[in-house]
């Protein structure tokens, strides 16, 4: 079984759907209706409940590309929808912690400041997608980060909650964090290297997907 690019099959040829309708798209836009709700349950400290969307959030993230692969059902709006729906969702899963009070500030700077620096990096440089692959830093950053956030939650549960958990939450969270900052600075140093090589005219096409991690 892969660890990355699940559902790839090595027996057909893939190709790039122009429309919106696709399973993948689908479960994409269930992954954006689950953020409110996610929102919410910590809102109302309902911690065990928030737990659980949060581990089916994450879940999505996995089925909707690999059900893309498997099904042969990549498309141009789910090219960029499903990063735009992973960064939204990290965005406000962090800001939701820190207002709530169960995560520390420096977890807000160290996701939200690297991704406003890659947005405006990739505005100025490409004015919009720079279309980047995505790197094995950036997905094993997403791991540990859909390990650290229920961690975070479990140890505001009642019934769980302990000192002990609590340190390995905080852990688990600003070792996501930090990888993210590394992630954020490869996708930086690999977004400048494409720039020049398009300016030069030697680029050759991508190897990848588009920059979502």
């Amino acid at each position: 079984m892969r660890l990355f690019g699940a559902g790839t099959r090595d027996d057909v040829e893939y190709r790039v759907l122009d429309t919106f309708w696709t399973w993948p798209n689908i479960i994409t836009v269930a992954r954006f209706l689950l953020i409110p709700v996610f929102m919410w349950l910590v809102a109302v400290h309902e911690f065990g409940w928030a737990t659980a969307s949060l581990v089916l959030l994450g879940a999505t993230d996995w089925i909707d590309g690999y059900v893309a692969r498997r099904l042969n059902q990549v498309s141009t709006v789910g090219m960029w929808l499903d990063p735009l729906a992973d960064r939204l969702a990290l965005i406000l899963v962090v800001v939701t912690f820190v207002v709530a009070g169960i995560a520390p500030a420096w977890a807000v700077y160290a996701i939200v400041v690297p991704d406003v620096v890659l947005l405006v990096n990739s505005l100025l440089l490409f004015r919009g997608v720079p279309d980047l692959p995505v790197s094995r830093v950036g997905k094993v950053r997403t791991a540990v980060l859909l390990v650290g956030a229920p961690l975070v939650l479990l140890a505001h549960v009642e019934s769980l909650a302990s000192a002990g958990l609590q340190a390995v939450a905080t852990t688990v969270l600003a070792l996501g964090c930090a990888l993210h900052v590394i992630a954020a600075i490869g996708y930086l140093v690999a977004g400048h290297a494409k720039a020049k090589r398009e300016r030069s005219g030697i680029y050759s096409p991508r190897t990848g997907g588009p920059w979502s991690g």
